[in-house]
């Protein structure tokens, strides 16, 4: 979409148009777009408008009812921060004592808008005229909000005294311009030497003002972590979204951190909950009565040590993330489990256990080992009326079969 296109849908007749939409149906769009092109609207504005309807549909998981204001792109709505993070992204920036926020590479403007909410004057830039333009919507009901088409190294930013009071923020992109798919989506990159600005820009970046955050992907490695900065691995209902850097005032916990966030709590793990944390041996007879699952967050940063304490336990191989624990404990960003029986792995001693049970119905969790779990369940040839599930994994350097029922 280019951003005369963007201009006609965000006034006047465009406007009006995208608002007056039923919700997104995509086997009603064709008759819905042949039925506003009869009524007169030109077919470019229509394709446009049903295009965002589509996109605001998408957009609801992330940003509630007010997707249904706002205007994307394809590549900007799924890079974009959900809301809820977004906050906390702000957060870091209040309690900093920022007043000034310069957003390079601000996308569609999730970040920007959440600076604006918590009263933050912004500069958001963006490469690519069009998202500008988009985050320029975006931002409309943000007087302090102002939105630039340029690129992060042309921002003049603030230095030494001139720098107090002022962050900075980027989300480099992580997507290959040029040609789109089908879909309108460009490729996705997953190395850290080719997003956009640089990884040595966004280094230079992380020390040029007093307060600065830069949200990176979750393979962030972990010797990548500067000094002194911290890096905040965050979940979101189990799915880990990002790896975010932050340095100067922004910085909590120095090192690599965990945030959880669930529909109801937000939980925080440390390098320091971590300290101490040993492996089990390679003994099925050390296992305690209860299994413990971390978040991914908490696995992507490294951070299983802080279950293995919580959980007065150990990890049952390094790397595998599961945990074995004498402790009955509750914990927000850990699923718990408790183990009925154990044995190492064996096709056929695994069917005679599963029939014993009367078992049909299998749930097959795995992590450490290589197999494929529909094919396990044909050969398991299973035709019981209850439900197991099962955890296949390693202890030690053995893979084993962990009967669990999750509590």
């Amino acid at each position: 979409m280019d951003p005369a296109l963007v201009h006609r849908l965000a006034s006047g007749e465009g406007w009006g148009l995208l608002q007056s939409l039923p919700p997104y149906d995509a086997s009603e769009a064709m008759s819905l777009a042949t039925r506003l092109r009869g009524e007169g609207f030109d077919a470019e504005l229509v394709s446009a408008a049903l295009t965002q309807s589509d996109l605001r549909a998408r957009a609801v998981p992330k940003f509630g009812a007010a997707a249904r204001e706002m205007l994307f792109t394809r590549d900007g709505l799924e890079q974009a921060t959900r809301t809820r993070i977004a906050a906390h992204h702000a957060t870091r920036f209040v309690e900093a004592g920022v007043r000034h926020v310069y957003d390079l590479g601000c996308g569609i403007g999730a970040d920007a808008i959440a600076l604006a909410k918590a009263g933050i004057a912004l500069t958001a830039v963006d490469t690519d005229e069009a998202t500008a333009a988009i985050a320029a919507v975006n931002l409309r009901h943000w007087p302090r909000a102002q939105v630039q088409h340029t690129a992060a190294h042309d921002v003049a930013i603030p230095s030494g005294e001139d720098a107090r009071g002022c962050g900075i923020w980027l989300d480099p992109a992580r997507r290959t311009p040029g040609v789109a798919d089908a879909q309108g989506r460009t490729r996705r990159l997953f190395r850290l030497e080719d997003i956009s600005p640089s990884w040595d820009d966004v280094r230079g970046y992380l020390t040029r003002t007093p307060a600065a955050g830069a949200k990176l992907s979750p393979s962030f490695p972990h010797a990548a972590v500067p000094a002194g900065v911290e890096a905040q691995w965050t979940s979101y209902d189990g799915e880990v979204l990002e790896c975010a850097l932050w340095a100067g005032a922004t910085v909590r916990t120095p090192g690599r951190t965990a945030c959880v966030v669930r529909e109801h709590v937000t939980a925080l793990v440390t390098e320091r909950d971590a300290l101490g944390a040993q492996p089990l041996p390679a003994e099925l007879a050390r296992l305690g009565p209860y299994l413990y699952e971390p978040d991914r967050a908490v696995i992507r940063a490294g951070l299983v040590g802080a279950l293995v304490n919580a959980a007065d336990g150990r990890e049952l191989s390094p790397g595998v993330g599961y945990v074995t624990g004498l402790a009955d404990v509750q914990l927000p960003w850990a699923r718990r489990y408790a183990i009925t029986d154990a044995m190492p792995y064996n096709l056929k001693g695994l069917r005679a256990l599963l029939r014993d049970r009367d078992t049909g119905t299998l749930t097959i969790k795995k992590r450490g080992v290589s197999l494929d779990a529909d094919q396990l369940r044909r050969q398991l040839r299973l035709q019981g009326d209850r439900t197991t599930t099962i955890v296949i994994t390693r202890v030690g350097g053995a893979q084993v079969v962990l009967v669990v029922t999750p509590l």
